[in-house]
């Protein structure tokens, strides 16, 4: 049955929204479009259990066949593809290609999900990039690394996702023990790792740059800064992360290189995660996706940057040409904000109940909580985004307030993974 009737909304297809596409259905329907929902074939295993979005006035199942996707979609009327998490990337890029929508080029449409064509891209344009090696042998890893990095290297799956089995290696036994791991496992879309990547240790501080792009002009929503700790085995584990001012230095520096990224990766429409390391030698790309950030949460951002990233990508979407009229840095600093992860950091824990949560709740800075894993549900020592109990959001006016809620979180973080005998206090806990 054909929808494509010029008197109907905007209608815009998200694939995958499992995650933050959550977030994007209100945020369309409130600027007037409404939503369908395709489901790729390979969806992310962790979010494809999470709580499915209501409002879709369609639910499509790609089975491989892209025209026949496209067609469909057609037959709706829909104006553009927007992906709804990591894996729906790819799909979304076809599409839209498909479907003649705004969309990415496709030159080199992997450069978008695999790290290491990610990495040549950026190579291609002349741009600062990391070494970096691919390779099925971890001899061959090693040998690399002792001739032209040094130790520590950095190993993860090639299309990596979450900081999943992301690990730094000081020595060739731990290259070879963490390449086997890895080549043992599945990524977050259930395909296997055959290969894995290799990457020059980045010294420096982190940071994230969210964007919203529309026909190639880019608009900055926040630049954020990571701070992390490293942790046994050699994984590193966010902490927490705070916002930069869009008048410091620092964040125009991180935003000309973000956009030039962008260039180099041909995204020219959707929304986009760079995170970057502010390195001696300047910006240096860690990796960069064509979706939104994780962990969003549009009404608390909005509350501290006076912007955030799902309501612009809906703007672009349903109102382009509104939204090709905002300045290149959208946000601006309203309030004192830290986002919090959670940590296990014992090897045996379970998820806690709202009830364990009150007193975190009660932190006079405390803006929002947000648990992942189902109350009593077993819990492993956190390693990535996928292992971690949930995240906080803190938001004050009073930045003294705010750093000492942050330290009485941990401090009631000790004790909040009840049932594991191996229960071991917090460690490098940041002022």
């Amino acid at each position: 049955m054909s929808t494509s009737s010029p008197s109907h909304p905007t209608r815009v297809a998200l694939v995958d929204a499992y995650s933050m596409g959550n977030q994007l259905v209100p945020a369309l329907q409130r600027q007037g479009a409404e939503c369908l929902h395709v489901r790729s074939l390979n969806p992310d295993i962790h979010t494809v259990k999470l709580k499915f979005p209501e409002g879709f006035i369609a639910d499509i199942r790609h089975d491989g066949d892209v025209a026949a996707t496209a067609s469909a979609l057609r037959e709706w009327g829909v104006s553009c593809v927007l992906a709804g998490g990591e894996s729906g990337v790819e799909l979304t890029d076809q599409l839209s290609a498909a479907l003649g929508t705004p969309g990415n080029g496709m030159t080199r449409p992997a450069s978008r999900r695999d790290k290491y064509e990610m990495v040549l891209a950026l190579r291609d344009a002349g741009m600062v990039h990391a070494a970096t090696i691919v390779s099925s042998d971890a001899d061959e890893i090693i040998a690399w690394a002792e001739a032209n990095t040094g130790y520590p290297i950095v190993l993860k799956p090639v299309a990596s996702s979450g900081r999943d089995n992301v690990v730094a290696c000081a020595s060739a036994e731990e290259v070879r023990a963490s390449h086997r791991r890895i080549t043992s496992t599945t990524d977050r879309v259930g395909k296997p790792n055959t290969v894995v990547l290799a990457q020059e240790f980045l010294d420096g501080d982190e940071y994230f740059v969210n964007t919203v792009s529309r026909d190639g002009m880019h608009h900055t929503v926040e630049i954020w800064r990571y701070h992390k700790r490293r942790i046994a085995g050699g994984h590193t584990i966010h902490d927490y992360t705070e916002p930069l001012a869009p008048d410091d230095p620092k964040a125009g520096r991180l935003e000309t290189y973000a956009h030039q990224v962008l260039d180099a990766l041909e995204i020219h429409n959707g929304a986009s995660h760079a995170e970057i390391m502010l390195t001696a030698k300047g910006p240096v790309l860690v990796e960069c996706a064509g979706r939104a950030g994780g962990g969003v949460v549009p009404e608390i951002l909005s509350r501290g940057l006076g912007a955030n990233q799902i309501d612009l990508l809906a703007l672009s979407a349903a109102r382009p040409d509104e939204f090709n009229r905002l300045p290149t840095s959208v946000f601006r600093l309203l309030r004192h904000t830290r986002f919090v992860n959670l940590i296990n950091l014992a090897d045996h824990g379970i998820a806690p109940s709202h009830e364990a949560m009150a007193a975190i709740r009660a932190l006079p800075s405390c803006a929002h909580v947000v648990l992942i894993h189902q109350e009593g549900r077993p819990l492993t020592r956190t390693v990535d985004f996928a292992t971690q109990p949930g995240y906080v959001f803190l938001i004050s006016d009073d930045l003294a307030q705010l750093r000492a809620d942050y330290r009485k979180l941990r401090e009631i973080e000790e004790d909040l993974y009840t049932g594991s005998p191996d229960r071991q206090p917090a460690e490098g806990v940041s002022p």
